[in-house]
């Protein structure tokens, strides 16, 4: 009996350690835009919502992201592509922490320690694109590491005028 059940949870640790895809998540849905998002790092998910799908055609808009870090952050930096039709068309990278200038008030947090935002974000730009893409947007620390990992998807059929 012993035998059977360490061979049940020994298959079951195997079964979860053997699925490296996250499902995906729905950040919002509403008539003219879609956004969803899957965690692209095989070791861990994070959570992340807006307050209401309209908000994301304003200029600023609120968001919450929450995760529990697996590696500590002394310097932080972002990759983002925008992807269409499966080719990179666009890519944007930045330094969020570094030693003396941080631009967020996560740098500095250690591994083991929840990271959790709440606020808002300023995209930088007049209108969300229309059309179908993917944002693949990348956090990486000082060793090279990736912290955190996501793929946006986006469908966006607003008009703006």
């Amino acid at each position: 009996m012993k035998t059977s059940n360490a061979l049940v949870l020994i298959l079951v640790l195997l079964s979860i350690n053997a699925s490296t895809e996250w499902p995906t998540h729905t950040v919002c849905k509403e008539d003219n835009l879609e956004i969803h998002y899957k965690s692209c790092d095989p070791q861990q998910d994070f959570a992340f919502s807006i307050d209401r799908c309209s908000d994301v055609a304003t200029h600023t808009f609120n968001i919450r992201a929450a995760m529990v870090l697996r590696h500590s952050i002394k310097e932080l930096y972002v990759k983002v592509d925008l992807i269409i039709g499966g080719k990179t068309v666009l890519s944007y990278s930045d330094t969020l922490c570094e030693p003396g200038h941080s631009k967020l008030i996560f740098c500095g947090k250690k591994k083991g320690e929840h990271l959790y935002y709440e606020g808002p974000v300023t995209l930088g730009i007049k209108e969300i694109p229309q059309g179908e893409y993917t944002i693949s947007a990348r956090l990486i620390n000082e060793d090279h590491v990736t912290v955190a990992c996501a793929d946006f998807t986006v469908k966006n059929y607003l008009d703006y005028y």
